[in-house]
């Protein structure tokens, strides 16, 4: 099976590169998948200086067979997908895996965070650890009750070295309740802490938090919603406490998103520019996490998926974009945020060409 994973993506920039400034390339990580899907990636620059990505894959989302996968950029190419962790219970029954998310501190193990369960409500967070920049992988753990780890997004490093993750629940009900909290850990995921924003009954339900840095100890959290946009929420005592949900003035048709704080100080933010459906999916910037203006298209086709962005800034400045592509496979672009040309939305639309 693994033969069939073929590796055919750049992890550099090269000159075949679309035509839209800053973005340098566009390739998927390996040409056929020898299962039927795969969703949700994550992606890390480990301390060997090497891009490290990961999703799970398997026949259809939430079956058993659901199992995380993951690849590593060597001399300039990725390697051939390997199976790094499964969701096999104490008895030996087989459970689902999902959105797993890699994070690399800057003392300790590479992490890999995923999350094991028949459905959301009833998940188990997960973290296995790799000494050697993700060649191989430690046996999984599971993280202490009530612990979800990062839900889908990256967590954060703070000044102090605890890493802040954003993180949700999902209970089946109806309607469905949805809620954001963080998650924080300061010996690199052995002991945890967890807070909440306010949300009370009003409040848009929210999933699957970003977390960017605005300066001066503050933070900022924005994410997916199942009300038409991406709620934010800020913190001024390093995530600690939160504001209640406000609502950025551009749409979410409830998909996943994620964002990054550049090293100057600008963010990023990939989603789904649109109020339903998973494409077109864009790239947009912005100076204070409150305006914010149309970068990249990164897909534009009608009636496709591309959803589940992970981003991140590597030790070169250049910025690395993974997603789902139709469900079939994983695509990961290289962005130069210094060569991005911004323009302003227009009553809240993507401005034309």
């Amino acid at each position: 099976m693994v033969a069939l994973w073929l590796a055919v993506a750049f992890c550099q920039p090269s000159s075949a590169a679309p035509q839209q400034a800053g973005l340098l390339t566009s390739e998927f990580i390996f040409a056929s998948n020898p299962v039927r899907g795969c969703h949700a990636s994550t992606i890390v620059e480990a301390k060997d200086k090497s891009l490290v990505a990961a999703w799970f894959a398997g026949s259809a989302e939430g079956k058993p067979d659901v199992s995380i996968w993951s690849a590593r950029c060597v001399d300039g190419r990725w390697t051939t997908p390997a199976k790094v962790a499964e969701g096999v219970t104490a008895d030996g029954k087989r459970e689902p895996c999902w959105n797993p998310v890699l994070f690399q501190p800057r003392e300790g193990k590479l992490m890999l965070f995923y999350k094991a369960g028949p459905w959301p409500g009833a998940w188990r967070g997960m973290l296995q650890t790799s000494d050697d920049n993700g060649q191989t992988w430690g046996d999984a753990r599971p993280l202490p009750d009530g612990i979800l780890g990062p839900i889908k997004n990256k967590p954060v490093q703070l000044a102090d070295g605890s890493i802040l993750c954003g993180s949700s629940v999902e209970a089946l009900k109806t309607p469905p309740v949805w809620r954001i909290h963080f998650e924080r850990t300061t010996d690199n995921g052995l002991s945890w802490s967890s807070s909440e924003a306010p949300q009370p009954a009003a409040s848009p339900p929210a999933i699957q938090p970003s977390i960017l840095f605005l300066g001066h100890g503050k933070l900022m959290a924005v994410g997916r919603t199942r009300v038409g946009r991406i709620f934010a929420t800020t913190s001024a005592d390093n995530g600690l406490t939160w504001s209640k949900l406000a609502l950025l003035d551009f749409p979410n048709p409830n998909s996943g998103t994620d964002a990054v704080t550049l090293k100057d100080g600008r963010q990023l933010l990939v989603y789904n520019h649109a109020t339903k459906g998973r494409s077109p999916l864009n790239l947009a910037v912005s100076g204070d996490g409150w305006t914010w203006n149309a970068a990249l298209v990164l897909e534009d086709e009608p009636n496709a998926e591309f959803s589940y962005p992970a981003i991140i800034q590597t030790s070169d400045g250049l910025v690395h974009v993974t997603y789902t592509w139709k469900r079939q496979l994983i695509r990961h672009i290289v962005i130069d945020p210094a060569k991005l040309v911004t323009r302003p939305f227009i009553n809240g639309e993507w401005p034309k060409p």
